[in-house]
């Protein structure tokens, strides 16, 4: 089976009217071509325009001059706008040290674009507006502050869909193997699989610790370059606070290899809820304490990895970091937490690319897990209360927990989290290029 994504917007009216092939069969209304073509166009203006610029490219905003160098293209929205017309998104960052999401509007063939409009999007991570399709498929922008729920990316109730995981391998000179999460369903999530197209040989594990299911490969040198594709159908119900007993209260207590137990995170824990009784409302005064002190940046070393003490230094990340540095304040004070990873599947459209894994935490109190999300909370603030004690529908969980061990493993070790693939070639780590998508519009009887 062949996956092939198309995105396809047409400028109309001052507005911008947006068509969307999206599926799991069948051939792409734009060749992949364009997509290259377009990030190559945006790359060579900013590249441009860096030279002039001295080494910077600078962007007027807000009354001042922005100082910025490239941080990477959003492969995952770029866009063909009709003839002669396409979209691009960046992250840049400037010498501050912070992120700007940045969206262009560019003209012209492949080889000769020129940039037509350029407007800040966001900043660490925190929208000024979000995009709103009416009824005649033109879209418009919202600002975020006059946006619903299901602008900011919440659907509540129920939600079913098609989830689609990509990987692609790169060269493999000797024998590989690859670990990748095979979600599974529990009190909030169905998941049934729809395909499998797996090269080498694969079989499926399970690590007693947390549960989770994972699909380790063997591959030769005749798997290079080839894809999997793993297709699941998902129905999913909104998270909330939901009863457990908590049998082993030590499984959520205990350090990982990244979220420590140290002095550090007890003081600041105990500072923070100093004067405040009960777990819950501890557990508040620590999110609200790490959405105060902590900015959604995905730039430089360090981020990306769930580490607490990056984190609690650098007071930058993304998701991984923001939930890591959570886990490590309440263990720290005896309120069990935990760790989960997946994707977050866009609200406001029915199909299409996803911008990558996302991930949350949850915390025990009064008899219940409670979930909580916090970077994106960091990005809506006034989604903030939402978020403390709830996940969306929109969402699929792959994996749970950090360290995860399995047999046989990674030769590095209890792998950190799950979600993208682990591969290891001659026993050493190598990348792999992941895509998610999703289809809203396959609903199984």
């Amino acid at each position: 089976m062949i996956c092939r994504i198309s995105f396809i917007v047409f400028l109309a009216l001052g507005a911008f009217s947006i068509s969307q092939t999206t599926g799991f069969t069948g051939t792409s209304t734009v060749p992949n071509v364009v997509t290259a073509d377009i990030e190559a166009g945006i790359e060579l203006y900013i590249k441009e325009q860096t030279r002039l610029g001295g080494g910077f490219f600078k962007l007027p905003f807000n009354e001042k001059e922005l100082r910025l160098k490239l941080v990477r293209v959003h492969t995952e929205y770029l866009a063909n706008l009709g003839p002669h017309y396409h979209f691009a998104c960046v992250d840049v960052a400037d010498i501050e040290g912070d992120l700007y999401d940045v969206d262009f509007f560019l003209a012209g063939d492949p080889g000769s674009m020129t940039v037509t409009e350029t407007t800040v999007h966001k900043i660490n991570g925190q929208p000024f507006y979000t995009w709103e399709q009416k009824e005649d498929k033109t879209w418009h922008r919202v600002p975020v502050e006059k946006a619903s729920q299901n602008l900011l990316g919440v659907l509540s109730g129920h939600d079913e869909f098609d989830f689609l995981y990509m990987a692609t391998l790169p060269e493999i000179t000797k024998p590989a193997r690859m670990w990748l999460p095979l979600p599974t369903s529990d009190a909030f999530q169905t998941v049934e699989v729809r395909s499998m197209e797996v090269p080498g040989k694969m079989q499926i594990l399970k690590d007693q610790k947390y549960g989770n299911q994972i699909l380790l490969v063997n591959l030769g040198r005749e798997d290079s370059k080839k894809n999997v594709e793993l297709i699941f159908h998902v129905r999913r119900i909104e998270k909330d606070a939901y009863a457990e007993p908590l049998s082993a209260p030590e499984k959520y207590l205990n350090p990982d290899r990244l979220v420590p137990l140290n002095e550090d995170f007890k003081s600041i824990a105990e500072k923070v809820v100093k004067g405040k009784d009960g777990d819950l409302v501890r557990a508040r005064a620590l999110y609200d304490y790490v959405i105060d002190n902590m900015r959604y940046i995905r730039n430089g070393e360090g981020w990306g990895q769930g580490d607490a003490v990056y984190a609690c230094n650098v007071k930058t990340g993304n998701c991984t970091d923001f939930h890591s540095y959570f886990i490590a304040l309440s263990r720290s004070i005896s309120i069990p937490a935990r760790f989960a990873i997946g994707a977050a599947i866009p609200s406001s459209r029915n199909e299409g690319g996803i911008h990558g894994y996302h991930c949350c935490a949850e915390f025990y109190a009064e008899g219940k897990w409670w979930p909580v999300d916090i970077s994106e909370a960091d990005k809506y603030s006034n989604l903030s209360s939402y978020y403390f004690g709830r996940h969306p529908a929109n969402r699929i969980e792959l994996s749970r927990g950090r360290d995860i061990v399995v047999e046989p493993g990674p030769v590095a070790g209890p792998i950190n989290f799950l979600a993208y693939p682990v591969l290891e070639i001659d026993g050493k780590p190598a990348e792999v290029k992941v895509q998610f998508s999703f289809n809203r519009k396959v609903v199984r009887k």
